[in-house]
């Protein structure tokens, strides 16, 4: 019952700060809902046992994404009487979207069974931890794509440090 507790806790608070960050006007305050989404998926993989998944959460997205974010903020200096303007002036249309979006949700989501789906049986589940249960699956079954996405990274990285890189001034000349 606690557990039932606590899930229906995170999930109004994720819902909630999920609306929040959307709908705020202040990039900085979007930010700060979107920190307290994330602290509150960590606590959900928590509960659920998958520590190294939390751990990554927190690390990876809560400080690694939002410091980022922050500094794009910060760094585009963005002025106090700059606000995001609305899409739409009037609020019917998106009420209008929400609910058919939310009715197609309900529509769809009877077809999906409950429980996990996997190859694994449930006696190897239980003898293995979850950060375990990860590598070996993503160091056997999934390394081609791993090895992919490193690849994506690599690039990426050479070509921030290229656009980040500054030209030699050829007219400053110490001799």
């Amino acid at each position: 019952m606690l557990m039932l507790l606590f899930f229906c806790y995170c999930a109004v608070v994720i819902t909630g700060t999920g609306l929040l960050a959307v709908t705020l006007r202040n990039p900085v305050h979007s930010v700060l809902m979107v920190l307290i989404l994330f602290f509150h998926m960590a606590m959900l993989y928590l509960s659920l046992g998958a520590e190294f998944l939390a751990a990554v959460q927190v690390i990876v997205y809560a400080g690694a994404i939002l410091v980022l974010y922050l500094f794009v903020l910060f760094l585009v200096s963005l002025k106090e009487e700059l606000r995001m303007p609305r899409f739409v002036s009037s609020a019917w249309l998106g009420r209008l979207i929400a609910g058919g979006l939310a009715a197609c949700l309900l529509y769809i989501l009877p077809v999906f069974s409950t429980g996990a789906r996997g190859n694994w049986p449930a006696e190897r589940v239980r003898e293995i931890t979850p950060t375990r249960a990860l590598a070996t699956e993503m160091y056997s079954a999934s390394v081609l794509p791993f090895e992919i996405a490193g690849l994506i990274l690599l690039v990426a990285v050479i070509g921030g440090l290229l656009l980040a890189r500054r030209e030699k001034d050829s007219s400053n000349t110490n001799g």
